[in-house]
């Protein structure tokens, strides 16, 4: 029998191993809290005796002119009645100010106010934005050897939001005004996303040596629930080549995160030079994966991460029905392997029992 590490290893060569694999996106801390009395992530991995999935990237070191050149002050906006608390943000730069404004609840955190709004805002952020000039390895060297053959580790890329320029983009100045933008003026866009990847870029390079075992690209603004398959070639696909390639060279495997709808980009998602593609959210939760169909036609080129959805699962199922679901999976990717079943998105409900039948369920899907 393999161990996790190499069980999960396999699955990202995208061969077969000796049964499905299985890890949650990440654990979040109001279900650890809620429902799973404060444990951390390695404890629960451990009580349901999963393969583990362990998040963590490098501690960046910044230049001390970067800095004073980027200074955030923070001032809190009080809470409301659904218990929502707001901050506003104001970034000090020697030549103008950002303004942006964060919600936050037990849940999550969002934009109230993206901090771009004009031409010079976003001048603002390529002349000043701090870029690391060096990066610790240290805290993934710690977790790496915390885990031992018990799965895999995984990064994010520096980014503001998610794994690339396009991604950033939207979460630094909008979605909506990204993809009218995108539309209206492409030159200035790309003009952007450039000097996006550019400060990426550089930070990525001094990953060298990361005991990292796969790395978070993308992001749910570039699913084709989102942008068109159109505007994924022209604005997500050169950046997602190049970035693809840097992190191949260093020897880290990319999985390309659409949270939504991907079936429309299975093939450009191959073109990016990815390894792998996530999150494989089913048409009942809000995307449109048909893993079976994704299996037909890409299985044999990318490994897959996720596609349980924990809605049905994991919040509204039995044991009984999460057994099901997970063989449903199961029968779906089997014939190409290379898949490591996950909820297709974060989860903050659920009876521990269905997890707790989700990770049972996955050691009776032997190849």
């Amino acid at each position: 029998m393999m161990t996790s590490r190499e069980r999960m290893l396999c699955a990202l060569n995208n061969q077969k191993p000796d049964r499905l694999p299985c890890q949650v996106h990440g654990w979040m801390q109001y279900y650890l809290d809620t429902y799973l009395n404060g444990m951390d992530w390695y404890q629960a991995y451990e009580r349901f005796g999963m393969d583990y999935a362990i998040y963590v990237s490098p501690r960046y070191e910044f230049a001390e002119r970067d800095l004073k050149n980027w200074i955030v002050q923070r001032k809190d906006l009080g809470t409301d009645a659904d218990g929502n608390i707001k901050r506003a943000e104001t970034i000090i730069t020697p030549k103008g100010n950002l303004y942006q404004v964060i919600g936050q609840n037990k849940f999550t955190t969002w934009h109230v106010e993206y901090p771009l709004k004009t031409e010079k805002d976003f001048e603002l952020w390529k002349e000043f934005y701090p870029v690391p000039v060096k990066a610790d390895l240290s805290p993934v060297q710690a977790a790496r050897d915390k885990l031992g053959d018990r799965g895999i580790i995984r990064s994010h890329p520096y980014y503001e939001g998610q794994g690339s320029p396009w991604q950033c983009l939207c979460y630094i100045y909008g979605t909506e005004q990204s993809i009218y933008l995108a539309i209206d003026e492409p030159e200035r866009t790309h003009e952007m996303l450039e000097a996006i990847f550019q400060k990426a870029f550089r930070t990525h390079t001094l990953w060298d040596g990361t005991p990292a075992d796969v790395v978070e690209t993308d992001g749910g603004a570039g699913s084709n629930t989102v942008i068109s398959p159109d505007l994924f070639r022209e604005f997500c696909l050169p950046y997602d080549r190049r970035q693809n390639e840097l992190f191949r060279s260093i020897g880290v495997k990319t999985v390309c995160h659409l949270c939504g709808g991907l079936m429309q980009l299975l093939d450009l998602v191959v073109e990016s030079g990815a390894d792998g593609l996530e999150t494989m959210t089913p048409k009942a939760m809000g995307g449109d994966c048909d893993l079976a169909e994704a299996s037909r036609r890409v299985g044999d080129k990318l490994f897959f991460i996720g596609g349980f959805d924990q809605n049905a699962g994991f919040e509204k199922g039995t044991p009984g029905k999460v057994r099901e679901m997970v063989l449903e999976c199961f029968e779906a990717t089997k014939d190409h392997g290379g898949h490591i079943l996950a909820p297709s998105d974060h989860f903050f409900f659920g009876d521990p029992m269905n997890i707790q039948a989700f990770a049972d369920a996955v050691k009776e899907c032997v190849y």
